[in-house]
């Protein structure tokens, strides 16, 4: 789904021709000592200031040189949470932002390269994020991303969020990890829905498209803009209807991601960048371009009720 280049349509042709899952193993499956899976919420060295290279496509600005904000903390784990589906003995909570309320501390609402939209389309109430559609002063749907970068990151371990998606053509709801180190840009999609592309993408209900699959994707990120995997994953249900989990298990030689705690991809691959967390609500892809059958406001919104993330102990 690699949003800031020539991923993101490449992956949105290949799923919608197919629901073969893609895989290129790039190490052995299993994991290594589970003492070395670490999180951090610091930016590590290999996230320096200066983002140069020329990975990003044309239409993808780079900026010159950039400071990187001071880390914020995490937000503090409560003990009674435990990942959906897993042996909770084996894991130690180390991110669990319950959405109390928005920390600008610890989110930014804008990629690092954007200036972000003035106009107001995301909100934290009643304990859930809401982003939705909406037109700009300018009468355009916009992008609207919300992540960790440069104030949380974390290497291996167990990422999970619980989220309703939105309807309508054009939206491309997302939860992923990224990072944009040098002209390197490694990302991992949990999550990417698009409620007007083709079935079983979407389906059509009284004129508005509604979400019935979506795709965990794999980029290595690379100069080359390596495809590791991807699964168009039909979960016979409206994703817009209710609330799902939507998680992946990192190990250092092997992800696997699952849906509601079944497993639904497993790729042998090797990752070992810190990265750091993503939400959005973007449009256009495989959903297609927003027109005025695509409902704006708050009513309509990409809600999300939790982010957590576990270290390996």
């Amino acid at each position: 789904m690699f949003k800031l280049a020539f991923h993101r349509f490449a992956i949105s042709a290949l799923c919608c021709a197919s629901a073969t899952v893609l895989i290129a193993c790039g190490g052995g499956g299993g994991a290594s000592d589970p003492a070395a899976n670490t999180a951090t919420t610091a930016a590590p060295a290999a996230t320096a200031s200066t983002q140069s290279g020329s990975s990003a496509s044309p239409a993808t600005p780079i900026p010159e040189t950039t400071e990187t904000a001071k880390p914020a903390p995490a937000p503090a784990p409560a003990a009674d949470k435990t990942p959906f589906g897993q042996d909770a003995a084996q894991y130690k909570l180390s991110f669990s932002e319950e959405f109390d309320r928005f920390d600008s501390s610890l989110w930014n609402d804008a990629m690092w390269y954007e200036t972000s939209n003035a106009t107001k389309n995301y909100a934290v109430e009643d304990g859930k994020l809401k982003i939705w559609p909406q037109r700009d002063a300018s009468g355009n749907f916009f992008n609207r991303t919300l992540d960790t970068d440069g104030k949380y990151y974390q290497t291996y371990g167990y990422f999970e969020i619980e989220a309703k998606l939105p309807v309508g053509k054009g939206t491309w709801p997302a939860f992923w990890l990224f990072n944009h180190i040098g002209d390197r840009r490694p990302e991992m999609d949990v999550m990417e829905a698009y409620a007007g592309g083709a079935a079983p993408w979407g389906v059509n209900k009284n004129g508005v498209a509604h979400p019935t699959a979506y795709a965990p994707t794999v980029w290595k990120g690379d100069r080359e803009g390596q495809l590791v995997g991807t699964r168009q994953y039909d979960t016979g249900v409206d994703l817009s209807e209710g609330f799902h989990k939507y998680a992946v298990k990192w190990e250092p030689n092997k992800q696997t991601y699952y849906f509601d705690g079944k497993e639904v991809l497993v790729l042998n691959t090797t990752f070992s960048d810190p990265m750091y967390l993503m939400l959005d609500l973007w449009f256009g892809s495989a959903s297609g371009t927003p027109d005025d059958s695509t409902p704006q406001g708050k009513q309509n919104s990409f809600e999300v009720n939790y982010v957590r993330a576990w270290q390996f102990k």
